[in-house]
C-alpha cells in the first residue's frame, strides 16, 4: 500500500565525549554512499530496542548493553515512507567492524565532516548538539551575585545550556541580568535561551527563546531565532511544539517541586507515556537533579531540566555522562 510505513530502528551510538557513530550505506542499496545512523528494519513482533540490538550485532559486530528510547520521526522518501525510532546506545561491548563492507566514522555534534547525509537526519543532528542538562537561573532565590557566581562555577564544570528565567525582575533589571548571563555563557561556548520573550533574547544576544506553555499555544509560527524551546504539560502542547518545529521541549513537573508545590506531579510512568514517540527532544522538569539522568533516559527523555537542582555543589557532566565506551 502506498500509505504503509516501514518501521526502522536507528542507533545513536554515543561515546562519553558526545561523539556519535555514523555508517555509510554500501553499494547496491538505495541511497548508496549516503551516511546514516546504523540500524535497520524492525521485524514483525520485534520491539525497536530488540531490532536495534540485532542490527548492531549483524552490521557492526557490537553488542548494545544499554538502549534508551529517544526520538521518533516519520520521513517520506521517494521509495518508501519510514518511521525512524532513534535510540541512544551509550554502553556496548566490542569495537565497530565493517561486517557488510560499509565505512563508518565517529562524528562530533555540530562538526560533521562526512557527506552526504540521508535527508531524514537533519533534525536529529541538531538535536545531538543539545547537552543532557538544562539549567534554569534562580537569581530571585539566590541573589544576583550568588547566582552569577554559581553559574560561573557550573560553566567551568561543563554546563552548556542555560535558560534565563526571572519572572519577578522588572524589565530593566531582567535585561541587565540576561546580558550578564549571556556574556558569561558565551565565554564557555554555552547556549542561552531567554524565557518567554523573543525580543529580549534578540536584544541581549541570547541564542534563543523558551516559550511558556501559554505563549506556545498562542504561537502560529516558530520564532526567528537559532534555538527555540517551550514548556509543556500535556500531549496537546507537545504536538503543537512539534508542528512549529521547535528544537526541544521541557515536560513536567515529574516530581513535587518547591517552586510549584500545588502542581500535581506526572511521575515517571506518565512522563514516559507523554514523551513516547515524540519527534523532538524532551527534557524532564520538576524536582530534577543530575542523579535523575539515568531514570530520565530510561523513560524517553533527552535529559533533565533543573531550577534549584542546577546550582547545587555537585559535578556537572559534559555531553554523555553515563557509561564508559566499552564493557571490559
Amino acid at each position: 500500500m502506498a500509505d504503509s510505513i516501514v518501521d526502522v530502528a536507528a542507533a545513536v551510538v554515543q561515546r562519553p565525549d558526545g561523539a556519535f557513530l555514523l555508517a555509510q550505506r554500501p553499494a547496491g542499496k538505495v541511497y548508496e554512499g549516503y551516511w546514516e545512523f546504523p540500524g535497520g528494519k524492525i521485524e514483525p513482533g520485534e520491539t525497536p530496542a530488540a531490532a536495534l540490538k540485532r542490527e548492531l550485532e549483524e552490521e557492526l559486530g557490537m553488542t548494545a548493553l544499554s538502549i534508551y528510547p529517544w526520538l521518533t520521526r516519520v520521513y517520506e522518501y521517494s521509495h518508501a515512507k519510514v518511521r525512524l525510532h532513534f535510540q541512544r546506545v551509550v554502553h556496548w561491548h566490542g569495537e565497530p567492524q565493517s561486517k557488510e563492507a560499509q565505512a563508518f566514522a565517529w562524528q562530533s555534534p555540530g562538526k560533521l565532516d562526512v557527506e552526504p547525509m540521508l535527508p531524514a537526519n537533519a533534525v536529529v543532528l541538531k538535536a545531538l548538539e543539545l547537552p543532557v542538562q538544562y539549567a534554569i537561573t534562580n537569581a530571585t532565590a539566590l541573589g544576583e551575585q550568588a547566582a552569577l557566581e554559581r553559574l560561573e562555577s557550573a560553566l567551568r564544570s561543563g554546563l552548556k545550556l542555560v535558560q534565563v528565567r526571572e519572572k519577578h525582575f522588572d524589565p530593566s533589571r531582567l535585561e541587565r541580568f540576561a546580558r550578564e548571563v549571556v556574556s558569561r555563557c558565551h565565554q564557555f561556548g554555552a547556549i542561552v535561551l531567554v524565557n518567554g520573550d523573543a525580543a529580549l533574547a534578540d536584544a541581549t544576544g541570547a541564542d534563543g527563546v523558551h516559550l511558556t506553555a501559554k505563549r506556545l499555544m498562542e504561537a502560529t509560527s516558530r520564532p526567528d531565532l537559532p534555538w527555540c524551546a517551550a514548556s509543556c504539560h500535556d500531549r496537546q502542547e507537545i504536538e503543537h511544539a512539534e508542528s512549529l518545529e521547535l528544537d526541544f521541549v521541557v515536560l513536567g513537573p515529574v516530581k513535587v517541586t518547591a517552586s510549584h508545590p500545588d502542581a500535581r506531579p506526572l511521575g515517571w510512568q506518565r512522563f514516559q507515556s507523554l514523551a513516547a514517540d515524540v519527534s523532538i527532544p524532551v527534557y524532564a522538569l520538576g524536582g530534577m537533579r543530575s542523579t535523575d539522568l539515568e531514570a530520565a533516559w530510561r523513560n524517553g527523555a533527552h535529559g533533565v531540566a533543573m531550577l534549584s537542582g542546577a546550582w547545587l555543589d555537585e559535578p556537572k557532566p559534559d555531553q554523555v555522562p553515563l557509561s564508559s565506551e566499552e564493557d571490559d
